[in-house]
């Protein structure tokens, strides 16, 4: 979803190949034999392999809505896209599947992670976006982990008491961009 929404607000254009993890593509492997998506190569055969890496890159292209921001934002903006990464993701993985990590209960992955939500909805207390009044890299790379988060369990995620955080999710998901990225590409 990074990838996705960081090409269309810098209005790269792309072509979009929807790739069966089970059954991997020939090219892909060749491109990238890590065989992991997003995948994008560039027209100079470069490869770019990570979500966050692909949208930098995007947004180094063409920036016309600011997601970058300035200097000093774009570092915290990443600081924070690093917390996401890192310390969330590790709880949301475990949360999502808690089946396959017997040590703990869902619950008490769901609680770990729910230190970040909490961090989260603490900033949109202060401001409309996590940081500012206008949506930056932040918003947009750390929203599909919120979104995977809160649909392991809709009803707990909307009985919280994080409405900031809830409405951000909500305008995400509600956007253009968000329908427009989530279109399935048509058949090869």
């Amino acid at each position: 979803m990074r990838a996705r929404m960081a090409l269309n607000l810098a209005e790269v254009p792309f072509t979009l190949h929807e790739v069966s993890l089970k059954d991997k593509p020939a090219k892909m492997l060749e491109i990238s034999p890590k065989g992991t998506v997003p995948v994008l190569q560039l027209a100079d055969g470069l490869v770019i392999e990570e979500s966050l890496e692909i949208a930098l890159w995007a947004f180094d292209q063409q920036d016309p809505q600011h997601y970058l921001q300035d200097n000093e934002g774009l570092k915290n903006a990443l600081e924070l896209i690093e917390k996401n990464d890192g310390e969330f993701k590790h709880w949301l993985d475990r949360y999502k599947y808690a089946d396959r990590h017997l040590e703990f209960s869902p619950e008490y992955y769901r609680d770990k992670g729910e230190e970040f939500l909490q961090q989260l909805e603490h900033r949109l207390q202060q401001s409309r976006f996590l940081m500012g009044e206008q949506p930056c890299i932040a918003d947009m790379a750390i929203m599909p982990f919120v979104r995977q988060f809160a649909h392991v369990d809709r009803e707990w995620f909307y009985a919280t008491p994080y409405p900031r955080l809830q409405l951000w999710l909500f305008q995400w998901l509600e956007s253009d961009l968000f329908k427009k990225i989530m279109a399935k590409p048509p058949k090869n």
